[in-house]
């Protein structure tokens, strides 16, 4: 599984470590968080979309493989979820560095 915020590096030596109070410095060739989330939301958005276009074309006649109609929405449904309990996880996060004592 690859590092999208670089903070695992090879040698060990983690890039927070010596900067004291400070805030970690985004690395250079590193997604960022948001770029990361926001591409993984049209993604998801896009499956949902196709689902979407698919029910509505065999409904209407345009397509008669149930099967493939089937693959979409359950590949939408599969993202949508995978994206809720990365929220999930995100706000259990959240909710614990509110919780932390400064």
């Amino acid at each position: 599984m690859s590092d999208p915020l670089g903070l695992i590096g090879s040698s060990g030596n983690s890039p927070i470590q010596g900067q004291g109070h400070r805030a970690p410095q985004q690395q250079q060739g590193g997604a960022d968080f948001k770029a990361t989330l926001m591409d993984n939301l049209k993604q998801v958005n896009a499956l949902q979309q196709d689902a979407s276009q698919a029910a509505e074309d065999l409904v209407t006649g345009k397509r008669d493989d149930i099967e493939g109609v089937i693959i979409a929405t359950e590949k939408a449904d599969t993202a949508f979820k995978m994206l809720q309990a990365m929220r999930n996880q995100v706000m259990q996060a959240y909710d614990e560095i509110k919780q932390m004592r400064v």
